[in-house]
């Protein structure tokens, strides 16, 4: 029902705010309470949703209760739900209630924190936030935005490797690319299993995908190998930038990066550790040997709260062990910026260490999930997820049916059946067809990769909701859709075999 509006009541009150805010608030709380009710990935056909929406705006304001009304009958039946506990497509993307409130805060205050004058609260509780985080990871204190280098939160591990190779380029050239343009083949150095981002942040900074270049895996781990890193840096008069990856997202493979840090000491290049899914695990001292060499050799490293520490997406943080070449590369002064305190060159202003000036007070939402949770809070999340994982694994290592990718040292599990008698080819395009008939059945959602040739499922556990139950059920899932897309013949000779 459309309403009329002088010009003073277009605007929604404090109170019609309250009245409103409070009925949100219950909805995402209803929500979560009963998302496992949900099918895991939505259902809609291409297209649906535009076409259960007007084709054009409305003339007159509406009350918000069409707008909760639509949200229920359009928008949630085209929802995937990341927090379901049975999505173990991907990597998660935890939301808890405190970072929804810090981002609800955030949004409240509506603060453009493109300048420590602009708002000082962002910028300083930012700066304290990355040096807790920093802390509470193990990182170097060359990391800390009180030593020489310092952290900032970006919105994605993209724009941290972008960030990162800026930087990179800038000491590369002397200080000349940045300000002068490319003025040589510059190149980056990757493996197969490296991020895509990285080739696109060679694109964006105009180096092109020619510019970048893979260096070998060992067939095993598939890790980086230092030794042909070593071959290719040694022929090439323009390298800018290694990157090493502590879990990748095929397999979470970890590159050895104290190895490669002494490769690119030898031949000064920048070595940036994307560590974007598994660096949040060193907080549990265990698993700290994932920070190996970052302190000696690191120029850039970057993780993402907003994956699997319980943070709501967008939240990765890149640190720099040398803040100067990102600040020269990346720092401007238009007259409408200018200001005492920056002038007076006593404040941090993270426009600078950015690709865009404005940004958003994502501070909040980190800041309000480590004091909720504690750093013992964030630890038993972590290991919660590492024990299930790992109790998965072992259930399907002990099936003869099935084969589990080793090593799987985190909360991700890539396995797929052995389809006996089956040629590669076509074992592989079975497996591709039990994901699917998995995922259109709604009780879950995987997702595949490769490796060694061979497609495999992948099963990432992460969620805060996801129990051990969950686990068992996918399991029989996938292993009763297994025995349905194998041929009766062949499943007479495994009970024979029996």
């Amino acid at each position: 029902m459309s309403r009329e509006f002088t010009m003073a009541a277009q605007h929604m009150s404090p109170e019609e705010f309250r009245r409103h805010g409070k009925q949100v608030i219950d909805w995402i709380a209803d929500y979560l309470a009963s998302v496992e009710s949900y099918p895991v990935m939505s259902q809609v056909k291409p297209g649906d949703i535009r076409a259960a929406l007007p084709a054009a705006a409305p003339e007159d304001g509406e009350g918000f209760e069409a707008v909760m009304a639509d949200l229920e009958r359009v928008i949630l039946p085209g929802i995937t739900h990341w927090q379901h506990p049975a999505f173990l497509a991907y990597f998660p993307a935890n939301a808890s209630g405190p970072a929804i409130l810090g981002d609800l805060i955030s949004s409240g205050l509506g603060v453009q924190g493109m300048l420590w004058v602009t708002s000082p609260a962002c910028t300083e509780l930012e700066t304290m936030v990355v040096d807790w985080l920093a802390g509470l990871l193990g990182l170097p204190p060359h990391f800390r935005t009180d030593g020489r280098g310092g952290g900032v939160i970006q919105d994605s591990a993209s724009s941290a490797c972008l960030v990162a190779l800026l930087a990179a380029l800038h000491r590369a050239g002397g200080g000349r690319v940045t300000r002068e343009g490319i003025d040589r083949p510059y190149t980056i150095y990757v493996s197969s299993q490296t991020h895509s981002s990285l080739e696109r942040a060679a694109r964006i900074a105009g180096l092109g995908a020619s510019g970048v270049r893979v260096v070998d895996v060992d067939p095993r781990t598939l890790a980086m190998d230092p030794a042909h890193l070593d071959a290719l840096l040694s022929e090439d008069p323009h390298p800018a930038m290694v990157c090493a990856t502590v879990g990748t997202t095929s397999t979470t493979a970890v590159d050895p990066v104290p190895a490669i840090g002494e490769v690119c000491r030898r031949h000064g290049v920048w070595l940036h550790v994307d560590a974007a899914y598994a660096g949040v695990a060193a907080v549990c001292p265990e698993l700290r040997w994932l920070n190996a060499g970052v302190t000696e050799y690191a120029d850039s490293y970057s993780t993402n709260p907003h994956k699997w520490l319980l943070t709501n997406f967008d939240c990765t943080v890149l640190w720099l062990a040398d803040r100067g070449p990102l600040l020269e590369a990346l720092s401007s002064m238009p007259e409408f910026l200018r200001n005492a305190a920056t002038a007076a060159g006593s404040v941090v202003d993270y426009r600078d260490w950015q690709i865009p000036l404005g940004r958003r007070f994502r501070a909040l939402k980190l800041w309000a999930v480590i004091r909720w949770y504690g750093a013992e809070g964030l630890r038993a999340h972590i290991r919660s997820c590492v024990a299930l994982a790992g109790e998965f694994a072992s259930w399907v290592a002990a099936d003869p049916g099935f084969e589990v990718h080793e090593p799987h040292p985190l909360g991700l599990v890539c396995l797929r059946p052995r389809w006996e008698g089956r040629e590669p080819e076509e074992a592989d395009a079975a497996t591709l067809a039990l994901m699917e008939r998995l995922n259109a059945s709604g009780d879950l959602y995987l997702t595949h990769t490769k490796a060694g040739g061979r497609v495999l499922l992948r099963l990432a556990v992460g969620s805060p909701a996801t129990e051990r139950r969950h686990l068992e059920q996918v399991w029989e899932r996938i292993r009763t859709e297994a025995a349905a897309l194998t041929p009766r013949s062949s499943r007479s000779a495994a009970s024979r075999t029996e």
